[in-house]
C-alpha cells in the first residue's frame, strides 16, 4: 500500500466519524505523516515499518515510540493490512519519577502566590481549578457558569461521561471571578474573543509565571497539576480504583503512572526501611 495525502485524509475522516478528540486526531495525523515522510511516497511493506520503528528508537524515548507505533497500527487496521503492524516496545514500569519532572506542593503554592501577586488572577484560578478537581486541561471548557453555581461539572469527553465536584472554597473563588468579570453564561475561562482557552494559551501563561516564581520550567505544564492532584488524593484515600474514576481513566495502569513518587521521596522511603545492618 501507499501512504499519501488521500489515504491519510480518509483515515482521519474515520476518526472524526468515531468522535475521537481533536487532540488525538491531530496527534494521529502527525504520526502517520512521519511514516509517510520516512517511506517517501513508495509502496510500503513490513520491512519498511520495521526500519521506521528502528528510526524512531534512535530519536525518541520508548513511550513516544510506542505512541507513534500505536497510531500507525491503527492506520493499518483501518486499511485491513494487519500484516504491516509491528510490536510496540516492552517498557518496565518505573518505580519513581525523575526529580526534575515532579511539581511539588510547595512549588505549586509558589506558582499560585506569584500569579495573584502579579495580577494574573485568571491564570492563578485556572491552575487551581485543574489542581483542585483533577480535570484535564481540555475539560476546562466544562467549567461553566452553570456548573460553578451547581457545584459540579458534567464532563463528556472521549465517549465517556463523568461528574466532577467543585470544592466549596474553589466554588466561592470562581463565583467571585464570574461576578467581577460579569460572565453571564458559558465557559468561565475564555479568550478576549470569547473562545474557550486552549492548551497553548494556558501553557504559555504558566511558563511566564514559573519564571517569576523561580520554578523549573520542566515541571510547569497543565498536566502536571493533574498529577499533583492524583498524588495528594491517593495520600488521603489510598484507593486507586476511586482515583481512576475521578481522573476518568478506563485503565488502572494509567492511574499508576500518576501516583509515582519523586526520586527524592523514593530514596527517603528506602532509607527509612533501615535494612542495612552495620557490622
Amino acid at each position: 500500500m501507499q501512504i499519501n495525502k488521500g489515504s491519510i485524509e480518509r483515515f482521519i475522516s474515520e476518526l472524526v466519524n468515531n468522535e475521537y478528540s481533536t487532540r488525538t486526531i491531530e496527534k494521529y495525523t502527525r504520526d502517520i505523516e512521519k511514516l509517510a515522510c520516512f517511506v517517501k511516497g513508495r509502496a510500503i511493506d513490513k520491512q519498511d515499518v520495521i526500519m521506521f520503528k528502528e528510526f524512531l528508537c534512535s530519536r525518541y524515548k520508548p513511550r513516544s515510540v510506542n505512541s507513534i507505533l500505536a497510531a500507525c497500527n491503527h492506520f493499518f487496521d483501518y486499511y485491513e493490512r494487519p500484516d504491516l503492524k509491528v510490536k510496540q516496545l516492552r517498557i518496565q514500569q518505573e518505580a519513581f519519577c525523575p526529580e526534575e519532572k515532579v511539581l511539588s506542593r510547595q512549588e505549586y503554592k509558589r506558582l499560585i502566590h506569584t500569579a495573584y501577586q502579579t495580577g494574573e488572577t485568571k491564570a492563578g484560578l485556572i491552575m487551581q481549578t485543574i489542581c483542585c478537581t483533577g480535570i484535564r486541561v481540555s475539560e476546562l471548557a466544562y467549567i461553566t457558569v452553570q456548573a460553578v453555581r451547581r457545584g459540579k461539572a458534567e464532563i463528556r469527553l472521549k465517549g465517556k461521561n463523568r461528574t466532577i465536584l467543585i470544592p466549596d472554597k474553589l466554588q466561592k473563588s470562581l463565583l467571585l471571578y464570574i461576578e467581577n468579570c460579569k460572565i453571564i453564561r458559558g465557559a468561565v475561562f475564555v479568550t478576549k474573543s470569547g473562545n474557550p482557552l486552549n492548551r497553548t494559551n494556558i501553557w504559555r501563561e504558566m511558563k511566564r509565571i514559573a519564571k517569576m516564581a523561580k520554578v523549573s520550567l520542566e515541571k510547569v505544564f497543565p498536566h502536571n497539576l493533574r498529577h499533583l492532584f492524583a498524588r495528594e488524593f491517593y495520600k488521603i484515600k489510598k484507593d486507586i480504583v476511586q482515583l481512576a474514576d475521578v481522573l476518568g481513566h478506563s485503565n488502572i495502569n494509567t492511574t499508576r503512572i500518576y501516583m509515582l513518587s519523586s526520586g527524592k521521596e523514593h530514596r527517603r522511603m528506602l532509607q527509612s526501611m533501615n535494612l542495612l545492618i552495620e557490622t
